[in-house]
């Protein structure tokens, strides 16, 4: 099929997300006409800011590694790199609540995997023969094919059992990064994807595992300059716009969005990209999309949440610290990016793989995470609370279940001009910003690809 001219091409894109901010940037830059339609006022999807207060919050933590290359090609290109900080070489604090005892995960100028070799055998928080253990189970993981399809239907616990991983190991090492980046503990997660996290993180290049956050608040990247890049782009953006219906007419598709309660728009466009979660796209796709639509069902959510403290005084002396030993996972300092002044320190738990704690009352969490936070940090101990308060995502991430490769799409459907994108979808990543990246950047390809049009430059990362 051959391009019509560039002044007929057009494209709509459903969601604002990471995902559809993506292929919406790259679709208008290959010279197609487009449209950006978001539900919410702002953009950014589930990684935005809020105020709460004097205080700028983002609602959850969100990390990124060094490895997740399009997901920094993304930061360039929406002009935020001062906006972020990457770790110059890996270094994670992690204190066992129980003991009190600190160790560092980190890596050395070694090549793979000896540059890790160091802090592993110097980690307080194993016996000298768990980290013998673990040692040779990394090696075993860097050996997994991850294109070998059997692994997305075993679990990552059962491996690790298999491979002399004792439940101490798990908890102070395996679970400490898979947790955190997976949404899940090793028993319920796929191995297919934990071998990629660990392949890619921590046993491909040395420095891939460095970690980078955002130093100001996280509305600021993903709505206002990535909002500032779309109008750049010529990108027409509508913000509270939802999409009710998508149908083809003539050649065209036709989607239909609701901008009031009872006022409907219809917008028309050759090609349409939806970025939305697995489970609104279902609502919305047209009959013939998939062989199996449903299968977007049965991809289930992972919740995430956040429990959020100010103090009168500082409490965590570093930016970030792991805990083990402890209903805490990890801690972060959010003073400066929340703009947090006049002294105090405003703290972050994030508590990934939540399901106990999502549905729980805030006075119950005080009562549960105060104390620990406390057990973990001497100097919160006689420190006044000034704030407390509690973020949380139901649906925070797609649940990286045994089986779960097998129910996510590509972003090419059965429909001519129809595409999917977000980070549900096959990228071969748990459900990250990276993935939501590598998922617009897939679904503008399959555009692109199909117009017979270029797919960027030697700078743009192929998902």
């Amino acid at each position: 099929m051959h391009a019509p001219d560039l002044p007929s091409q057009s494209a709509i894109v459903i969601g604002g997300g990471l995902a559809g901010t993506t292929a919406a940037l790259v679709l208008a830059e290959a010279g197609l006409v487009v449209t950006l339609v978001e539900a919410r006022p702002r953009l950014g999807g589930l990684a935005f800011s809020f105020k709460r207060g004097e205080l700028t919050v983002d609602n959850g933590q969100h990390v990124f590694l060094r490895c997740c290359t399009a997901y920094q090609w993304f930061v360039d290109r929406i002009g935020a790199r001062d906006l972020v900080v990457l770790q110059e070489r890996l270094q994670v604090p992690v204190k066992d609540a129980a003991s009190g005892r600190t160790g560092t995960i980190g890596r050395v100028g070694l090549p793979v995997p000896l540059h890790l070799a160091p802090s592993l055998v110097r980690y307080p928080h194993l016996s000298f023969g768990e980290r013998l253990s673990v040692g040779r189970a990394a090696l075993a993981l860097r050996g997994l094919d991850l294109h070998d399809p059997a692994l997305d239907g075993t679990d990552f616990g059962s491996w690790l059992t298999a491979h002399g991983q004792s439940s101490r190991a798990v908890e102070a090492l395996w679970d400490l990064v898979g947790v955190a980046t997976l949404n899940a503990a090793a028993g319920d997660c796929s191995l297919g994807l934990a071998a990629m996290v660990f392949k890619t993180g921590l046993l491909s290049e040395p420095g891939a595992a460095d970690i980078g956050w955002a130093s100001g608040p996280l509305g600021q990247l993903h709505n206002d300059r990535a909002r500032t890049a779309l109008d750049a782009a010529g990108v027409r953006t509508i913000l509270r716009g939802r999409a009710t219906e998508i149908a083809r007419s003539d050649r065209a598709w036709q989607v239909t969005i609701e901008t009031a309660p009872g006022r409907r728009e219809g917008l028309t466009a050759d090609i349409v990209v939806t970025a939305l979660p697995q489970r609104e796209t279902h609502g919305i796709l047209p009959d013939g999309a998939l062989p199996d639509p449903d299968q977007l069902l049965r991809i289930d959510d992972a919740p995430i949440v956040n429990v959020h403290v100010v103090y009168d005084t500082r409490v965590l002396d570093v930016p970030f610290l792991a805990v083990v030993g402890s209903p805490i996972q990890w801690i972060f300092d959010r003073t400066q990016a929340s703009g947090l002044t006049g002294g105090g320190q405003y703290v972050a738990l994030s508590q990934s793989a939540a399901q106990e704690d999502v549905n729980l009352p805030v006075a119950e969490l005080r009562a549960r995470y105060v104390p620990e936070i406390a057990r973990v940090l001497p100097c919160a101990r006689g420190a006044g609370i000034l704030d407390f308060f509690v973020t949380r995502e139901r649906s925070a991430t797609f649940a990286p279940t045994p089986g779960v490769g097998a129910l996510r799409p590509g972003p090419a459907t059965r429909l001519p001009g129809l595409f999917l994108a977000g980070a549900w979808t096959a990228t071969g990543w748990p459900a990250t910003m990276e993935s939501a990246v590598r998922s617009g950047l897939g679904a503008a390809r399959e555009v692109l690809t199909t117009l017979e049009l270029p797919f960027g430059s030697d700078v743009l990362p192929t998902p």
